[in-house]
């Protein structure tokens, strides 16, 4: 199942909000080359693009549905088509930025002093990545999987979490950088609609899953995982459902 943008799109104000929390804590000036990776429909270049006007943007993911749309809004930011893992800059880059979009990619351990390494001296790698393993919205995918009789065939997609704790990116970064930050934020998102979280994971964790499946698998898949969702999320007094959903952020300066 290919990437849909406006699913994604559908939370775009609150999947926002953590990019630019990071975007505003990026201590450069007037980077020459700016880099997003993992750009998806380049909802967050644009605003890269407004604080460097100046600088030269490329717009890096796996998707062409994403880049399609991308392309479409930003003509002028060089999109390329490649897997995050194995792109490789013509040059080092000024800024490496990538918002909620390494959590895709394992190994970890050797990823990000790769990623790393593509930063210019003086420059600046910003990620910011979801961190939820132990969430009820996550580990209920791999109860319904079990429970339903289709995890041999969704393992592949039921992959560990490969986004570790604080303590491993500080010491895996800290020796190569300059500076390093990293702090994490749990938003506290309230959704709108009938069990909105399902929604939520649609433009996201669950897409893999539910792509896997043929009906009437598909549909047995999402009705029970919705189910055990609503009873573990259920709506306020207001009819909203609160999300807490935690996020790592990684600033370092080469």
């Amino acid at each position: 199942m290919a990437w849909d943008p406006e699913k994604y799109l559908a939370y775009g104000d609150l999947r926002l909000r953590p990019a630019l929390d990071l975007l505003g804590r990026i201590p450069l000036e007037a980077p020459g080359t700016v880099v997003d990776l993992g750009c998806g429909p380049g909802n967050v270049t644009v605003y890269l693009k407004q604080r460097w006007e100046a600088a030269r943007f490329v717009g890096v993911d796996g998707s062409p549905e994403m880049l399609e749309k991308a392309r479409a809004d930003l003509p002028d930011v060089d999109w390329v088509e490649d897997d995050m893992a194995t792109w490789r800059p013509a040059a080092a880059v000024d800024l490496l930025y990538s918002n909620a979009a390494l959590h895709w990619l394992p190994d970890h351990q050797t990823l990000f002093p790769h990623l790393f390494s593509l930063v210019a001296e003086g420059g600046v790698m910003a990620v910011q990545m979801p961190s939820n393993a132990e969430a009820p919205f996550q580990y209920l995918m791999h109860e319904v999987a079990r429970d339903g009789g289709w995890y041999d065939q969704l393992e592949p997609h039921l992959r560990p979490d490969p986004v570790a704790e604080p303590g491993f990116y500080y010491d895996l970064l800290g020796p190569l950088a300059r500076g390093l930050e990293l702090w994490e934020t749990i938003y506290l998102q309230a959704l709108e609609g009938h069990n909105p979280i399902v929604d939520w994971v649609k433009g996201s964790r669950l897409r893999p899953l539910l792509a896997a499946l043929e009906e009437p698998d598909r549909g047995q898949f999402e009705a029970d995982y919705a189910s055990r969702v609503l009873a573990h999320y259920p709506p306020g007094s207001d009819g909203r459902t609160l999300l807490p959903f935690r996020r790592l952020f990684v600033i370092a300066i080469r």
